[in-house]
């Protein structure tokens, strides 16, 4: 039963979130010499202006005319010069640019108005919804998780997912449809780094805002459990700090931007040609970035993972993982604990992990030879573009994020992370951390199965008191702490006193151990 303060938090955040959608449709666009003068090149500005003469001075109600209109003159200006054979003329896609350059009326006069009102609205509201949950009795209880349309694939769900999938898609895809979002948060995108915003700045402060306000959802869930505090408290803080706070503020200083967390395989671009002379170019920080960056899953990776399993990073510092902490902790319970889908996610995963890796090498083949294909066939441009566009946005965005309703929290992690992958290789056989049973000690409850997110049937292994080792664990110890047994616990310990067989069942006085 929802307070008084939660009916108005909801209130607050829904009139908020519904303001933030309809400025999308608020601006009329208006063409003019001006818009394209400070939006293409001056070497196509002429035949540009040319192309789209029909709609200079027209005033656009939607973006969808706008962009229609002038997506079908460049087609037809570049089809031209396919015609001629003039294919070094072919113009690019300026749309996203010249769209939101043509903005005009009330809106773009009044965003930061705009801005403030769905932000207040949307972030207090949510904090308001939140905050009271703090008066429940800590711990985790019957809280009808299954029977919910917003937490079992109910409408409510069914609504937010399709949104997720819908915001992705237009994002990666489709930007210049929303440049209004883009306009809002310029003076804020000028303050830190010194320029225009763009669809990625707007994505990265709106993940940001995400992770820190269920953050605090998390905080006060879990606030039973020292270890879930400070692994929140991490996330929220290598998320703010390290992937938002320090690359913009490192682009205001000219410097290249990158997240100091991030590594290859996960950023799959690291080791691309134009991000390697970027980081040349800058010089001796730059140079530290690149050896920073190498080190990290060269040496990081096997070192930390030794001794810490893959929840150092996986459940302590990644961005992907911190969101599907705390965006996705409503739909943790949703992960399918199947053998047949382990047996899929094992596939799929490291299909992506070996994808990471020929991709990479082809690049690195390509920057050291300038050779673009290898073995006459191989193209490398053509690689990491499918790589980019297939996993990097399908698969990690629309797919990663999008399905949180309706595959559970992890998706990404569980299916398609290359680095998660390497993690686990190095966990499954080179670490010390575990996840250690009492089956004496347990009540079969499910809590622990029920609350995994990455699809392990945990109560299987509680019951036979045998230790979980499965590479795919990011060790958020969740179960432990949904244990009302104590039967849970995340230790480091010697490999070589890691027990990987089924432990012995107590029945009575006597004991029997499972023959595998």
């Amino acid at each position: 039963m929802l307070t008084i303060w939660q009916r108005i938090g909801l209130t607050a955040f829904l009139i908020g979130f519904a303001l933030f959608i309809a400025t999308l449709s608020l601006s009329r666009y208006t063409l003019t010499d001006k818009v394209l003068s400070e939006t293409v090149s001056k070497e196509q500005l002429d035949a540009i202006r040319s192309a789209t003469a029909s709609m200079h001075g027209k005033t656009y109600t939607s973006s969808f005319g706008f962009v229609a209109d002038y997506r079908t003159a460049i087609a037809r200006l570049n089809e031209a010069y396919k015609q001629r054979n003039e294919t070094n003329l072919l113009i690019p896609d300026y749309a996203f640019l010249v769209t939101k350059s043509a903005s005009t009326g009330f809106f773009p006069e009044n965003s930061q108005l705009f801005f403030w009102l769905s932000l207040l609205l949307s972030v207090g509201g949510g904090l308001l919804y939140i905050l009271p949950t703090q008066r429940e009795l800590p711990g985790i209880k019957n809280n009808g998780i299954y029977h919910s349309p917003a937490t079992n694939r109910g409408w409510i769900g069914i609504v937010i997912g399709t949104f997720l999938i819908g915001f992705y898609i237009v994002l990666y895809f489709f930007p210049e449809y929303l440049t209004n979002w883009v306009l809002m948060f310029d003076p804020l995108s000028r303050l830190l780094n010194g320029g225009p915003a763009s669809q990625w700045f707007v994505y990265g402060t709106l993940y940001t805002l995400v992770i820190l306000v269920m953050g605090v959802r998390m905080l006060i869930k879990y606030r039973h459990s020292r270890y879930q505090q400070l692994r929140t408290l991490s996330v929220m803080f290598f998320q703010t700090a390290f992937a938002f706070l320090i690359p913009e503020l490192l682009a205001l200083f000219h410097q290249p931007a990158q997240d100091l967390k991030n590594m290859w395989p996960l950023d799959y671009s690291f080791y691309f040609d134009y991000r390697i002379d970027e980081k040349i170019k800058a010089g001796t920080l730059g140079m530290f970035m690149l050896v920073w960056g190498t080190a990290l899953w060269l040496l990081g990776v096997p070192i930390l993972t030794y001794f810490f399993g893959k929840r150092w990073y996986c459940s302590w510092v990644c961005g992907c993982g911190g969101l599907a902490e705390t965006l996705g902790d409503p739909y943790r319970q949703l992960s399918d604990k199947r053998l047949g889908a382990w047996k899929l996610e094992r596939i799929v995963v490291h299909s992506v992990l070996v994808f990471a890796v020929v991709m990479t090498a082809l690049v690195m083949y390509t920057y050291l030879s300038g050779q673009t294909l290898l073995f006459g066939f191989l193209d490398s441009n053509g690689v990491r573009s499918v790589y980019g566009s297939a996993i990097g946005a399908v698969f990690a965005g629309v797919v990663g994020t999008g399905f949180y309703p309706i595959l559970g929290s992890r998706v990404w992690c569980r299916f398609g992370c290359p680095l998660a992958a390497y993690l686990g290789l190095v966990q499954r056989f080179k670490s010390r951390f575990r996840i250690t049973t009492n089956g004496g000690q347990c009540i079969s409850c499910g809590n622990c199965s029920t609350y995994c997110e990455m699809g392990i049937d945990v109560r299987w292994y509680a019951q036979r008191g045998q230790d979980i080792v499965r590479s795919s664990c990011v060790g958020c110890g969740i179960c432990s702490a949904v244990c009302p047994r104590g039967v849970l616990n995340l230790e480091n310990d010697s490999i070589t006193t890691r027990q990987t067989n089924p432990g012995p069942i107590l029945l009575g006085n006597n004991s029997f151990r499972i023959q595998q």
